[in-house]
């Protein structure tokens, strides 16, 4: 199968992208920043896979955000169209905001402009301009996370936060009230297992990709801390990060279930998978 794959040097991307070559097909990588280059060729494809994005949920430049998120997603969706492409795209489970039903039919209440260009890119295919002539497929990622976030700094997961505080300060860094505050944390590779599989299907929508549970922030502390062998050290929040994220998110993932047979990684499975104690790391890393 011939895919194009935009965003395939970033972090969902490049597990992907990866994956696809693996099981054989032909695909073809354009980074976020050179995406636009892509549209002449969109016609020698049969899925686009749209990835590329500004993801940062602290960008404050509005016009850059939606430029690339909403404008350019149009255009490559029109191009798609056009061709009779399938797509798949990127959404994101920022789009529900601070609503308490994560039902892909339910509440949108973005609470950033990231969240809000992700969310009129939704309401524009689904709504304004619905195209029967491909197969559409909307992903809501939750809160993925897995190997391979270095280069994402302050955006990684604080799967990767955690590890690399414990690696060089020997303790883990937690807000106050870590309890309180949980997410549906998803691993990258079940974030690729549904897109892979996903390919050789003809549901068109909008899906939540998530595990269905939520996890605080402290569970994933102490799991981190257990494992790695360290301490957890408890800081204030920064007021310019309150009331800039959701309290609380958990997918409602009976639709992706329906299609496909998951199993979903837990935090707990993962990180005793993927950690070891700070002193075997940094003996391995010095040997």
């Amino acid at each position: 199968m011939k895919i194009l794959v935009t965003g395939y040097k970033g972090f969902i991307g490049s597990h992907l992208y990866y994956c696809l070559l693996e099981q054989g097909h032909d695909v073809v990588g354009y980074d976020w920043e050179e995406s636009h280059g892509c549209l002449p060729y969109i016609r020698n494809f049969q899925w686009v896979i749209h990835l590329g994005a500004i993801s940062s949920t602290t960008e404050k430049d509005v016009s850059k955000i939606f430029a690339h998120n909403y404008d350019f997603s149009i255009k490559l969706y029109k191009e798609c169209c056009a061709y009779g492409v399938n797509m798949q795209y990127a959404s994101s489970a920022s789009v529900y905001g601070d609503s308490k039903n994560f039902n892909e039919d339910g509440e949108c209440r973005p609470m950033n402009p990231y969240a809000w260009s992700k969310y009129m890119f939704d309401r524009y295919v689904t709504t304004l301009d619905i195209c029967d002539k491909i197969t559409l497929q909307g992903f809501r990622y939750f809160n993925v996370y897995g190997s391979n976030e270095e280069h994402k700094g302050e955006q990684a997961s604080v799967f990767t936060k955690f590890r690399n505080q414990a690696i060089s300060e020997s303790k883990i860094k937690l807000f106050e009230n870590s309890d309180k505050y949980k997410r549906d944390f998803v691993c990258v590779d079940d974030v690729v297992n549904v897109h892979r599989l996903m390919l050789s299907k003809s549901d068109s929508g909008i899906f939540n990709v998530g595990t269905g549970t939520a996890t605080s922030f402290q569970r994933v502390a102490d799991l981190c801390s257990n494992k790695l062998g360290v301490t957890i050290e408890y800081i204030k929040m920064p007021e310019n990060l309150k009331n800039q994220y959701q309290e609380y998110t958990r997918a409602d993932n009976a639709k992706i279930n329906s299609i496909l047979d998951l199993k979903w990684t837990t935090p707990k499975q993962w990180i005793d998978a993927n950690y070891n104690a700070v002193e075997d790391i940094r003996k391995s890393t010095s040997s």
